[in-house]
């Protein structure tokens, strides 16, 4: 599974193949290809002509061909020919083998340099591939610097398909003068389609998040941003069903320090983590974004204000987590063990703490295999100077 995580995780675009074979940074691809091929002399030297394996030299530039680059092959393809005309030549005349396996050898040389160079051109085609993709993950899901928005935060993206590494789960802080807002959301469907509505809902979030005093004009706005993209796919010929979003939208008001706000578009409620416990922040559910035609007749979604402490963590995550299933088929219970877990050990309450045990927590109980992308997403306010964050050991500013 691929991670973006906030502050612990290198983002997704600075990507690293894993390079096998190296020792404290040095390549030996090069020592397989070599110990088999001063096997296959001294093993042919000590066993009789009914068992000749010299001419397996062939298979030299092959290994090599498949763990090392071009020039590193050609090099075995040079000396594997050269190998067997001289241990051929030091063998009795009666045991030689002469020019046959040779020009085999020869052969598989050419090969195996032609082979590996189509192997590094793909993977050098693939880890463009992937660049493009972290390069769309990141324009989707910007980085948050540290303390964005007066909020201490820490997010996990887990794709459930490895390769893609893009998917319709989305999240992103705003700041305005109305306050901090934030949004988590989750695109039906999968693959680049869903990127682009999570990317055409993120761009309305971010401009109506700082221009719009209430968050239910921002669901609103959510709505016609989401329909608008529709239309243009459709003018495009790019009709690829319809497409929907849950969504949570978050707002810390200014001047209310210990005040949240929270709105529920077809999405379920967050948790509220703290050194006391796990309570849900229980919001009435509106219909998700994309779905207003279903009940014309509905008014704005509800909002709730609700008590939010220093110290107590705003826990959001995507149906990967609460539908994740183990051999048995049962949900993870995401709640109870988060609240076992805090009871245990308070600081897990931290956001960055927090992301990575549930991250870990799914994967456990999924045993690795996610049906769904999945997104774990936790905020608090930075308390102000001198103001104690309580439960994870700090000492005040």
């Amino acid at each position: 599974m691929r991670a973006v995580s906030d502050g612990e995780v290198s983002p997704l675009g600075d990507m690293r193949r894993a390079r096998p074979l190296r020792v404290r940074g040095r390549s030996v691809a090069w020592v397989p290809p070599l110990l088999l091929l001063a096997g296959i002399v001294v093993v042919d030297f000590w066993t009789s002509r009914d068992f000749r394996i010299l001419s397996w030299i062939v298979l030299v530039p092959g290994i090599a061909a498949a763990i090392c680059g071009v020039w590193g092959t050609a090099v075995f393809a040079v000396l594997a020919p050269l190998t067997y005309i001289a241990a051929d030549a030091l063998l009795p005349h009666q045991f030689q083998a002469g020019l046959p396996d040779l020009v085999l050898a020869a052969m598989g040389g050419v090969l195996a340099v032609l082979a590996c160079a189509v192997r590094v051109r793909g993977e050098e085609r693939m880890l463009h591939i992937e660049d493009v993709a972290a390069t769309i993950r990141r324009t989707v899901l910007r980085p948050l610097p540290p303390g964005w928005g007066g909020l201490e935060h820490a997010a996990v993206y887990l794709a459930s398909d490895s390769e893609a590494r893009v998917g319709g789960d989305f999240y992103d802080i705003q700041t305005g003068p109305y306050g901090t807002r934030v949004i988590l959301g989750d695109v039906q469907g999968k693959g680049l389609g869903a990127v682009e509505v999570a990317a055409a809902l993120l761009s309305t979030f971010r401009e109506a998040g700082y221009h719009e005093p209430d968050l239910r004009t921002i669901a609103a706005r959510l709505e016609v941003g989401l329909e608008r993209h529709v239309r243009m796919r459709a003018a495009l010929g790019r009709d690829d069903d319809d497409r929907f979003a849950t969504v949570v939208l978050v707002g810390f008001p200014d001047g209310e320090p210990e005040t949240v706000e929270a709105l529920v578009l077809g999405h379920h409620s967050p948790l509220v983590i703290g050194p006391d416990g796990v309570r849900e922040m229980w919001c009435r559910a509106h219909l998700p974004v994309g779905m207003r035609e279903l009940d014309p007749s509905a008014g704005p979604p509800p909002v709730l204000r609700a008590p939010l402490r220093y110290g107590e963590t705003l826990l959001m995550t995507t149906d990967g987590v609460t539908e994740a299933r183990d051999g048995r088929g049962a949900f993870f219970p995401l709640a109870g063990t988060v609240a076992d877990a805090v009871a245990a050990d308070p600081g897990l309450a931290q956001p960055g703490r927090l992301v990575d045990f549930v991250r870990e927590s799914t994967l456990r109980h999924s045993g690795g295999h996610l049906s769904d992308d999945t997104t774990v997403f936790a905020v608090r306010r930075i308390p102000p100077a001198g103001k104690e964050q309580p439960g994870d050991g700090r000492s005040p500013a």
